[in-house]
């Protein structure tokens, strides 16, 4: 017990230490430009369509032939030079069971890994339009997104939920850390500014006015010139001409309202377009099978007797789908608002409505229902999508979007020169048949004719490439950095950061008095569960060693230690990078963080401090033999540890309940997870507690052998405690971390 102790007081200690000598940062140097890199995938001597075939049922058809496929490029048909059947295959890890991680009627989250490129099968982004949802819808969306993070996510799939009222980028939002995802969910809420009203349907209520020519209607009283102004003024007050003028003011107040609400109405689309053209944009540079599920009210294309905005509407669209299309990223959209019925409820007040007024509003309603799936029809059409309308379970047609794109034909042609000439033709259209009876076939609309080579990425300056870095979904590798941030109740200022740098990266130039020396640049950004940059640490530091410690550094790295600043609880993207600025290489890592509020007397635990021995190391332990000691900073940073070595764990656990001052009823869980898949599933033990003046943070460790029959790679260690004298909602408290095995 007093050897964890002891480990994370030494954590925590030094991390303050070397915080409170670091360096004051000084000037960023002068950038180093880097060569262009392409940022779309068509090239101009073969062109790829991928093809959706489905039967009457909707199942994917999987036996077809070159032969039973024609493609057309602006109604002229093109010779196939590429084919090939694209399938998902069967899964290679099988989901950890939801049920096998409940303790009690507690669910304790199940965790999991960072993917790799090379292990991403499916890229999804979930994009949902608060800016076009309305109070109604959002609730639907929040639920059907839960039931995707618990069901319907695989194991290899990288995800992101984007808002498109959110300012900030997409790219550091994807994710395969369903906690990650789950953080984002909660965050939902009605954007009030947006063109989403509180229900799908505005209430029917009289204008100004409304009221008192109703009532002259109903009391016979006669709209000409040769009225009685004494009878008007009798039932209502108004004189003919008071009325004249109130009905040319509403008028008046018609049209403006119908300017400022196209006005809006633009203005608001523009924005869930903006949204969609950024996620593509970014997707662009992902792997695996790449799809959009746009969940939203909808929105028009064509307002009656708008010509100008139907024609800027068009233009955008044509520009999105073309890019979605060169990226290989089809979109799936679905109308959030679902089955609607368009007949009144108890908010319409119809008292002043007649018959044909009523009949109109119920047209209205429904037309309004069809344009508004105009918006979202149009870009899974152009973009090989499908659209799913008219349906009050959104998260049942999400399976069906991601089940449907599994298996697809990848067909190719090589296109003339000419299309690519602005001068002859802009958008070139594609049409695919399929000679067969009974299926129905989904692909891309077209593409404009643009040659890669003038679709560049700008140069990037040395802080540009360190925030492209920063915000990517997976690690940088030009320079190895291993990163963990340890929460704890003694880093009141902020959470202890640790970031191990392989040193062996770094360029080290020979000094005057025998040292070695590496400079390099230092960023660190906190994005809060809206993908919000919250704080920034940054810096040009200089790394001096000495000579006779200069090989054992190479061996064993080096690990830099912060405090980042946090001043909520909350969920936070931590992410880090560093440059070095002789060589220009960049590395970086990230970790997603949860900080408990410990102040509502919740079950917590801090991050889990590692510690790895070998054999005659922990032998040493007893004082039998005296060997080289361990290093928790380095074992907590890198997590690498070789097989056949013993491998300690500890936690801080926070608020356990204890009565009339006598020790806490902790017990313990532990579990290994490699690709998916429990490998280990401890039974129940006790926590042996020491004696200590109170009990509001208490102390465990344990160790596991790491056999030598342990397969190398990747794996998860998540240690769950239970407060048997806590109330089911807050007796149990899990923390997890990941690791790796080498030889």
């Amino acid at each position: 017990m007093k050897k964890i102790i002891y480990i994370t007081a030494i954590v925590f200690l030094s991390a303050l230490s070397n915080f409170a000598q670091t360096p004051a940062p000084v000037p960023t140097p002068t950038p180093k430009i880097v060569d262009d890199e392409d940022v779309v995938k068509i090239t101009t001597t073969l062109i790829q369509i991928d093809v959706i075939v489905t039967d009457d049922d909707g199942k994917i058809v999987l036996d077809l032939k070159p032969e039973d496929f024609e493609i057309f490029e602006n109604d002229e048909k093109q010779e196939i030079t590429n084919f090939s059947l694209v399938t998902a295959g069967a899964e290679t890890t099988t989901p950890v069971d939801p049920k096998s991680n409940l303790i009690g009627k507690t669910k304790v989250p199940i965790p999991t890994s960072q993917l790799r490129p090379e292990q991403v099968k499916r890229t999804i982004a979930l994009i949902v339009d608060d800016l076009g949802l309305t109070f109604e819808s959002v609730d639907a969306v929040r639920s059907a997104l839960r039931k995707f993070v618990d069901q319907q996510m695989q194991p290899n799939d990288l995800v992101a939920i984007v808002q498109t009222g959110s300012k900030t980028g997409a790219l550091q939002q994807f994710t395969s850390d369903k906690r990650q995802l789950y953080a984002a969910i909660e965050r939902l809420r009605w954007n009030p500014t947006g063109r989403g009203g509180v229900s799908v349907f505005a209430p029917v209520e009289p204008k100004p006015g409304e009221d008192a020519l109703e009532l002259d209607r109903i009391s016979g009283a006669p709209n000409s010139g040769n009225s009685s102004p004494s009878s008007s003024t009798a039932v209502v007050g108004l004189s003919n001409k008071q009325k004249e003028q109130i009905q040319d003011e509403l008028r008046q107040e018609q049209r403006q309202g119908n300017v400022f609400s196209d006005f809006q109405q633009d203005l608001f689309t523009g924005g869930t377009l903006g949204a969609i053209n950024n996620v593509i944009t970014e997707m662009s540079q992902l792997p695996g099978r790449k799809s959009i599920m746009l969940l939203s009210d909808g929105f028009q294309i064509c307002p009656k007797e708008n010509r100008e905005r139907c024609d800027r509407m068009k233009i955008s669209l044509k520009r999105l789908t073309d890019l979605a299309n060169r990226t290989s990223i089809s979109i799936y959209t679905f109308d959030a608002r679902g089955l609607q019925d368009t007949g009144f409820t108890a908010q319409d007040n119809t008292r002043s409505k007649s018959r044909s007024q009523l009949d109109q509003i119920g047209a209205d309603r429904t037309e309004e229902i069809y344009s508004k799936q105009e918006g979202l029809n149009y870009l899974a059409k152009e973009t090989g999508g499908r659209t799913y309308i008219n349906s009050n379970d959104i998260g049942k047609n999400l399976n069906k979007a991601l089940e449907s794109q599994k298996d697809y034909y990848l067909i190719g042609y090589q296109p003339k020169a000419e299309i690519f000439d602005p001068a002859t033709r802009r958008f070139n259209t594609l049409r695919v048949k399929v000679n067969r009876k009974g299926v129905s076939v989904r692909y891309r609309s077209g593409f404009f004719g643009i040659e890669d080579s003038d679709i560049r990425a700008s140069k990037l300056s040395a802080g540009e490439q360190m925030a492209k870095a920063l915000t990517a979904p997976f690690p940088v590798k030009g320079i190895n950095v291993r990163f963990n941030a340890v929460f704890g109740n003694k880093s009141e200022e902020g959470i202890l950061s640790l970031m191990h740098i392989n040193l062996k990266d770094l360029k080290f130039t020979d000094e005057m008095n025998g040292e070695k020396k590496a400079v390099f640049d230092f960023l660190a950004i906190s994005f809060g569960e809206d993908g919000v940059p919250v704080n920034q640490i940054s810096g040009n530091y200089t790394l001096n060693i000495k000579s006779e410690l200069y090989e054992k550094a190479l061996r064993d790295g080096f690990v830099y230690s912060f405090i980042f600043p946090i001043k909520k609880t909350g969920g936070y993207q931590m992410r880090t990078a560093i440059r070095d600025t002789t060589t220009g290489k960049i590395g970086s890592a990230s970790q997603f963080v949860e900080i408990p509020n410990l102040k509502k007397k919740n079950l917590a635990l801090s991050g889990i401090v590692l510690e790895n021995f070998t054999v005659q190391q922990w032998k040493a332990e007893s004082g039998d033999i005296s060997v080289e000691k361990t290093n928790p900073l380095i074992d907590t940073s890198l997590r690498r540890f070789k097989r056949g070595t013993i491998l300690s764990y500890g936690v801080d656990i926070y608020n356990a309940k204890s009565s009339k001052g006598e020790k806490p009823q902790l017990t313990t869980y532990v579990k290994l997870y490699r690709n998916g898949k429990t490998v280990l599933n401890s039974n129940e033990l006790p926590i042996d507690i020491p004696e200590q003046s109170d009990f509001k943070e208490v102390y465990s460790m344990n160790s596991m052998r790491l056999g030598n029959a342990l397969p190398v790679g990747d794996y998860i260690l998540q240690i769950i405690v239970v407060d048997n004298q806590a109330k089911d909602k807050k007796k149990v408290a899990s923390q997890s971390i990941e690791f790796e095995v080498v030889e």
